[in-house]
């Protein structure tokens, strides 16, 4: 073979030459193909502003993972990709930009506006694709989405007008999060709860005509301007005789009604709660329950309006402080408490949300949550970890109607459009000639634009066609599975199961695949703030795709944080290193040898031994796989490599290798090259680039890995009894080398080997690996026989079951350690037989315990007491 790979691997040079092969090749697309059956994920999709951070980083990993061994499996596999318009975030970057050059929004005008935004999403809005490429990410880049395409803007104007047809979409005065400096409402998933250190203040609120007053806690003492009522649990007996009287609100002596409503809390604080309707969410509800008045007392930029009296044009926390002041002076403030507490800011601008009432557009949710929750129940939808379905069960059945209006320019605008003359209200996709109410011709559109999250809702089946009745929307929809974080389980997942099935009759997806978060070394969220994140790209510069990709993977269990240590990604490197240097080894021997004409029957144990383990691991991944535990199985693969293939049977084998004239030469080749490309399909949907490489380099019947067929239990390579008799052997040379090293000998002192075993089966084993001992067991010669005869007394013994194997190196031994080692040994077993002694004669552990671990128990029994023989045996010959 004359092909082989460079002396050293370098990821640099290879990883951006394959992936152009890939796309070259169009390995990543996908066509409907009705004689294959399709497995499809769809792509949570990055927002156009965004740039790779390691949760993308693992997010797009997992999916790759998936994507590839199914496509490898057989399956028609669709990995569909795409991009978020990002309303907010995309807003804010182009505003930062004019100000750079001295442009005002509001002056540009909104036409201008857009224009300059599809300018700076054609500029930077690929950045982040270019990224997850560099990754090695194999999505079919050819069917490439973006939110606001002509296709997926379709669909948004289908879903809005039908839901509005419906009654589920309407226009009305609710609570919304807003944002003061953004000047917009934002979605619950923009609400960043942060602690801070705050007040209790207590406050006096004097009952009507008595001397009597109620003492209410708030932390937001500047809101009570919109008080409407105070409120007090029904079976509370120390506010009974109050409820339905008034109090005089503090500093505006406004009277207002005490309330009873099952809201409050009995036990917190003093038990009584004032209630602002326009501005707390709860507030708002009972303010429903009990027809009080709502009183918004905030402008849009968070300073007090004209429903504040004085205190009127003053910032929020300005006019806290002065009436905090004036509640002191007028004896109404009882005390200040500091108070721990989430406020909820604006994870964008960092600002402090306010709660506000405000007229926007709303989808009703009650209706629309039942089927999610059912498809939940009935198995058509499934959460990997299950834990996962509490929290999605938990926000579908205490959900709130959906604000879904955006006071912003950037986005899909909303398709109402209001009759300038009788103000009639028109809902349609395109905008209406004339009012169908009263024929005028003059109609406005909405300024506002939709929630980025409506439209990414529809994603799973709005990137395939719908509306339309698209052939790829029969034949890859609905998707198989939607890897994300559990971050987002609410504001998206949530949203695209009920939106699938109100749209198209079904759940998106069968399965969501949850993960956590990447935390730094000391195990804290990643943050600007904090400065600890690390940047995947230059991590990819410095180490490779494959080494991220593997460090990632490694020791991650569904929907569990993970810890990023860049020492670990130089372990995926080596390991990388590790493959590449076996593999080189392999081929260079490969050379002038022929190895067509090898079959199973001419294999030696060793052979049969490492293509067994082969097998049964190409079985184990496979259902950890199927069951989504990446992290086990890519374990298993690692352990397989390093040591059973590299450490075990290289090291087994190169004596083979080294003499021309052994007649199993082709055979431990083929085995070599047969185990390595097995090992390589397995490992490839975590290292694509490393595996590609050298599965191109080591044969040429395929011309890539990645469309290859994913290995399979084959039963003709179950060999049990080579596996059984080489663990044998390897168990043998473990004992070797650790009597050895607790003695220092160093592996370039050969010494004589004997094998004194009475079991024949055991004898026969050791006679037919004599070879191996060389290598592994740094044996000079080696001898198997039944008893000790012409053994020296003072030989060093390893013992392993139905075997002692004894070294008779006297002058490299200091006796008195050998007899230290042995008692260890005596002691050890003692504990041991002890341990098994006291469980087996538990009658409550016989009587409970399965029968086949009952008999493990004993099987140990056995070894330990057959050991421990062995071992006094030994002590006794020294002793004397």
């Amino acid at each position: 073979m004359e092909k082989n790979l460079e002396k050293t691997y370098n990821p640099q040079a290879i990883e951006d030459k394959l992936y152009d092969k890939w796309l070259e090749k169009k390995y990543f697309h996908a066509e409907v193909d009705r004689s294959k059956k399709p497995f499809t994920i769809v792509m949570p999709p990055p927002n156009i502003t965004g740039q790779l951070h390691m949760g993308h980083a693992l997010d797009n990993t997992m999916q790759d993972i998936l994507i590839r061994q199914k496509r490898m499996q057989g399956y028609n596999a669709l990995w569909q990709p795409g991009t978020d318009h990002a309303s907010i975030a995309t807003e804010v970057k182009i505003i930062e930009q004019l100000k750079k050059e001295g442009v005002d929004k509001e002056t540009l005008g909104r036409e201008k506006f857009l224009e300059r935004a599809w300018e700076w999403k054609e500029e930077y809005g690929g950045r982040i694709v270019s990224q997850l490429k560099k990754l090695g990410s194999s999505a079919d880049w050819e069917r490439e989405r973006f939110t606001m395409d002509e296709g997926c803007s379709q669909a948004v104007e289908e879903v809005f007008v039908k839901l509005y047809n419906e009654g589920y979409i309407y226009k009305g005065s609710r609570i919304i999060n807003w944002c003061p400096v953004c000047q917009t409402s934002i979605s619950d998933a923009e609400v960043e709860h942060v602690e801070q250190t705050g007040h209790f203040w207590h406050i006096k609120y004097p009952v009507a005509g008595s001397d009597q007053f109620i003492e209410i806690a708030t932390t937001r003492p500047e809101t009570l301007l919109g008080d409407t009522a105070v409120a007090v649990h029904p079976d509370d007996e120390r506010y009974a005789g109050l409820v339905g009287k008034m109090v005089i609100l503090p500093l505006v002596n406004r009277e207002i009604p005490v309330v009873a409503d099952y809201y409050v809390d009995k036990e917190f604080g003093t038990g009584v709660v004032k209630i602002t309707p326009a501005h707390d969410p709860n507030d708002f509800e009972v303010g429903k329950r009990h027809n009080l008045p709502e009183i918004n007392v905030m402008n849009d930029d968070a300073t007090i309006n004209e429903n504040g009296g004085k205190y009127a044009g003053m910032d929020r926390y300005e006019a806290r402080k002065l009436i905090v002041k004036e509640l002191e002076e007028a004896g109404l403030l009882v005390k200040v408490e500091e108070h721990v507490h989430n406020v909820g800011t604006h994870d964008r601008c960092k600002t402090t949300v306010e709660p506000m009432i405000k007229q926007q557009w709303f989808v009703a949710m009650e209706e629309l949550a039942k089927p999610a929750i059912e498809a939940l129940k009935n198995g058509s939808l499934e959460f990997v970890p299950e834990r996962f379905d509490k929290t999605y069960l938990h926000w579908l059945e205490n959900i709130r109607d959906w604000c879904i209006s955006r006071q912003l320019w950037w986005g899909h605008r909303i398709p109402a459009y209001y009759c300038d003359e009788c103000h009639e209200v028109v809902v349609s996709k395109e905008k209406p000639a004339t009012c169908p109410k009263c024929g005028g011709t003059h109609l406005t559109q909405d300024e506002d634009t939709l929630d980025t999250w409506f439209s990414s809702a529809l994603w799973p089946f709005s990137t395939l066609g719908w509306p339309n009745k698209t052939e790829d929307l029969d034949y890859f929809y609905p998707t198989n599975v939607l890897v994300t974080g559990y971050d987002i389980i609410f504001f998206w997942v949530v949203r695209m199961v009920f939106s699938g099935l109100a749209h198209t009759d079904k759940s998106p997806f069968q399965t969501v695949l949850i993960h956590g978060l990447v935390r730094d070394s000391q195990g804290r969220k990643m943050s600007k703030s904090l400065g600890n994140g690390i940047d995947p790209l230059e991590v990819i510069d410095q180490y490779g795709a494959d080494a991220l990709r593997l460090t990632l993977i490694t020791g991650n269990a569904p929907g569990n944080d993970m810890r990023f240590y860049l020492e670990r990604v130089e372990a995926s490197r080596n390991f990388a290193n590790k493959v590449w240097n076996a593999s080189r080894f392999i081929m260079m021997n490969m050379e002038d040898t022929k190895m067509e004409d090898v079959d199973l029957s001419q294999l030696t144990g060793a052979d049969k031994w490492i293509l067994s383990k082969a097998n049964s691991l190409a079985a184990e991944v496979t259902a950890n796989m199927d069951k989504y535990d990446l992290g086990i199985a890519v374990q298993k693969i690692y352990d397989f490599i390093w040591e059973e293939f590299c450490d075990w049977y290289i090291e087994m084998v190169k004596p083979r290798l080294y003499n021309a004239e052994d007649t199993t030469r082709a055979a431990a080749l083929w085995t070599l090259k047969t185990v390595l490309i097995q090992g390589l399909k397995l490992l490839h949907p975590y290292m694509p680039f490393v595996t590609e490489e050298i599965f191109c380099t080591v044969q040429d019947e395929e011309e890539s890995i990645m469309v290859s067929a994913w290995p399979e239990f084959r039963e003709e390579w179950n060999f049990e009894k080579e596996e059984n008799e080489i663990e044998t052997i390897k168990e043998a040379v473990r004992g070797i080398r650790n009597v050895r090293a607790e003695m220092n000998v160093p592996p370039s002192k050969k010494a004589k080997v004997f094998v004194v075993t009475e079991n024949q089966e055991i004898q026969d084993i050791f006679n037919s690996s004599k070879v191996f001992f060389a290598t592994l067991g740094y044996a000079s010669e080696v001898t198997v026989q039944a008893d000790k005869t012409g053994i020296s007394d003072d030989a060093v013994s390893a013992v392993i079951p139905n075997a002692v194997i004894y070294m008779p190196f006297a002058e490299l031994v200091d006796i008195e350690k050998e007899i230290e080692r042995l008692k260890k040994e005596e002691e050890r077993l003692a504990k041991e037989i002890a341990r098994v002694t006291g469980m087996l004669g538990n009658e409550k552990f016989v009587s409970k315990a399965p029968e086949a671990k009952i008999n493990e128990e004993k099987e140990k029994l056995v070894k330990y007491t057959q050991m421990m023989d062995q071992v006094k045996e030994r002590l006794g010959q020294f002793n004397q």
